[in-house]
């Protein structure tokens, strides 16, 4: 038993390394688990789809066929879902993590959730008397496959000082924010801003295009003032050419603003710009363009779909 009451099982103790789940394999997941066998832990996955599993085999990963055994061989697990639905029942559904989980264990889920769910699945994992962290990610395929990531972590504090050295492997910095659904809370907060933020610039990129401006001069000189961000040199050139490869799917940044805009709601607060910016994204999905990259809003802005 370590300091922080967490137990190491006598299969770990000699290597000092915990056995390590991983489940969801998606854009995110993948170059996450991919890191941590990188650094030479022993990690256990599951995907719902079996063959985005086998590049991670290849490169030395075990594999169980449910969340279940995953949670039942593994000393923590990490899950990385799609949405609020596929998180609590990856989570607690049948043959979920929780049934796989027991005292001593412990359960990262770092899906994009509401605080609601966040709670649910937590109270599911502590019912095992297994501990649990929330720690959404700020950061999208690049930092995930840089080892980049942003973790906003609060739960159990013990889990989080004993996974801290995964996070740092995966990310390059971490919060611990107190009780659970304050990670899940700062997480739709931060992708509100980023959803709002694109939003807008291609309001900027068509309109300066429109009065004969040359659009990748105004790249130049956002990124050169006080309003500069990464995110405008690194999405502007490929919008301006309408290419969309995806980093950070449309559809779940929809997702998360319609998160967003109810976590708004539910304590009063007026978020009109978001709620603005999260009808363009609405047009875009229903355009067909989900699965392309949320710089693919720039879309629902050109003429040919507004009519």
């Amino acid at each position: 038993m370590s300091s922080s009451g967490f137990s190491i099982p006598d299969a770990t103790a000699a290597t000092g390394k915990l056995r390590v789940g991983f489940l969801g394999l998606g854009i995110m997941g993948s170059p996450m688990a991919q890191n941590l066998i990188k650094s030479g832990y022993d990690v256990t996955v599951w995907n719902r789809t079996k063959s985005k599993c086998d590049p991670l085999i290849n490169l030395g990963a075990k594999y169980q066929p449910s969340p279940r055994e995953v949670a039942a061989s593994c000393d923590v697990t990490f899950a990385m879902l799609a949405d609020p639905e596929s998180a609590l029942n990856v989570a607690s559904g049948e043959n979920g993590a929780a049934s796989g989980l027991s005292p001593g264990k412990g359960y990262v889920d770092v899906s994009t959730v509401d605080a609601t769910t966040s709670k649910l699945i937590s109270a599911r994992i502590k019912d095992t008397g297994a501990l649990f962290l929330e720690a959404p990610v700020s950061g999208s395929k690049k930092p995930a496959e840089d080892g980049q990531l942003i973790f906003l972590t609060a739960g159990d504090k013990a889990l989080y000082e004993r996974v801290a050295p995964l996070f740092d492997i995966m990310g390059k910095s971490k919060f611990y924010l107190g009780e659970v659904g304050n990670g899940a809370a700062m997480k739709l907060v931060v992708n509100m801003i980023m959803g709002s933020m694109i939003a807008s610039f291609s309001e900027g990129l068509l309109l300066s295009e429109k009065v004969g401006l040359d659009p990748s001069i105004l790249v130049q000189v956002v990124s050169q003032g006080a309003i500069s961000a990464p995110m405008y040199s690194l999405k502007g050139p490929s919008m301006i050419q309408s290419l969309y490869p995806t980093a950070f799917p449309l559809k779940h940044q929809q997702k998360d603003l319609r998160l967003a805009l109810g976590l708004a709601e539910s304590v009063s607060q007026s978020t009109p710009i978001a709620a603005a910016a999260n009808e363009l994204y609405k047009v875009a999905k229903s355009h067909g363009l989900g699965d392309q990259d949320f710089s693919a809003v720039i879309e629902s802005l050109k003429s040919k779909l507004q009519h």
